[in-house]
C-alpha cells in the first residue's frame, strides 16, 4: 500500500518517532511524503521515501493530487492546531488533502493516536479493502 506523511514543523519530530516505531510495519509499504518529512523520515528509520517538494511550495498539491487519482491508500498528516498558515493559498493546500481523503475514502489519522490505530489495523489487514479501490 502506498502511506503519504506531511508534518508541520512542530510535529516532525513525532512522526519521526512514531516511523521508528513502527519500521516494521511501515517496510512493507510504499512510502511518500512531503520533502524535509520524507527526508526525516528516511534519516531516521533507513527506509526509502518517495519525496514531493517542500510542503509549502508544492509538496501537498502533490500529495493531493495522488489521493484525488486514487494512488494513495493512506494519510498521516500532524497537524499542528496551534500552528497558522502564512498564506491563504497554503491553507488551501492543506484542506485540500483532508478534502481528499473524505472524498475518496482514504484513511487519514491527524494526530498520533489516530496514527497508531491506523498503523495497526495496516498490520492486521484490516485496510485491505483498499486493494479493492485499485
Amino acid at each position: 500500500m502506498n502511506i503519504g506523511f506531511i508534518a508541520h514543523d512542530a510535529k516532525k519530530k513525532l512522526m519521526q518517532n512514531c516511523c521508528i516505531a513502527y519500521h516494521s510495519i511501515l517496510a512493507w509499504h510504499d512510502l511518500y511524503a512531503t520533502g524535509t518529512t520524507g527526508r526525516l523520515i528516511q534519516d531516521a528509520t533507513g527506509l526509502p521515501v518517495h519525496k514531493f517538494l517542500e510542503g509549502h511550495v508544492g509538496g501537498e498539491q502533490q500529495m493531493s493530487a495522488m489521493v484525488e487519482q486514487n494512488q494513495m491508500d493512506l494519510v498521516l498528516f500532524f497537524r499542528d492546531p496551534e500552528s497558522t498558515a502564512s498564506t491563504r493559498s497554503e491553507v488551501a493546500d492543506l484542506t485540500k488533502v483532508i478534502r481528499m481523503c473524505d472524498l475518496h475514502n482514504v484513511p487519514l489519522a491527524t494526530n498520533i493516536a489516530t496514527a497508531e490505530m491506523l498503523l495497526k489495523s495496516l498490520e492486521r489487514g484490516d485496510l485491505d479493502w483498499r486493494e479493492m479501490y485499485h
